[in-house]
């Protein structure tokens, strides 16, 4: 029985995507890259973020979550920063109907210049963590689609 992970997604398949490891026994998370290569534009007022591609889904238990959070290189070597301070991954967004849960990291540039990410550069950590529910809690939707759905 699969527990928690993660695949390729189809579209990625024959990309040479490398499936995220721990890089030590004690380490809490695990390296995402970035699937191509793509540009941040340097920072300014207004920008909006950048979706990087990992070219990678999650599965997990119905009572977890895959935390998306900043390396912390990642803003002084790559002006890497997120917009949002962590990312959320629910379990049921695993082979949703609109992008097969593929999993993008939202990122703006904290540089004065713009910056390339190369295929392959770690961008972000994955941490699978279990989650408790409210006594009162009567959530009862499906998800209807891909990236925020939740609020459809």
């Amino acid at each position: 029985m699969k527990r928690r992970g993660f695949e390729v997604v189809s579209t990625y398949k024959d990309k040479d995507i490398k499936i995220p490891v721990r890089k030590t026994a004690k380490s809490a998370a695990y390296d995402l890259e970035a699937a191509e290569d793509v540009v941040l534009p340097k920072f300014q007022l207004g920008i909006k973020p950048t979706l990087i591609p990992t070219g990678l889904k999650a599965y997990m238990m119905d009572d977890e979550v895959l935390l998306l959070v900043p390396r912390s290189s990642g803003p002084k070597k790559q002006g890497i920063s997120f917009p949002h301070n962590m990312g959320v991954i629910d379990s049921d967004y695993y082979n949703n109907s609109d992008n097969e849960g593929h999993i993008f990291i939202q990122c703006i540039n904290l540089k004065d210049y713009d910056v390339k990410i190369k295929k392959g550069e770690a961008i972000a950590q994955g941490i699978f963590q279990k989650y408790l529910i409210a006594d009162d809690d009567k959530a009862d939707g499906v998800r209807a689609g891909g990236f925020g759905s939740t609020d459809k």
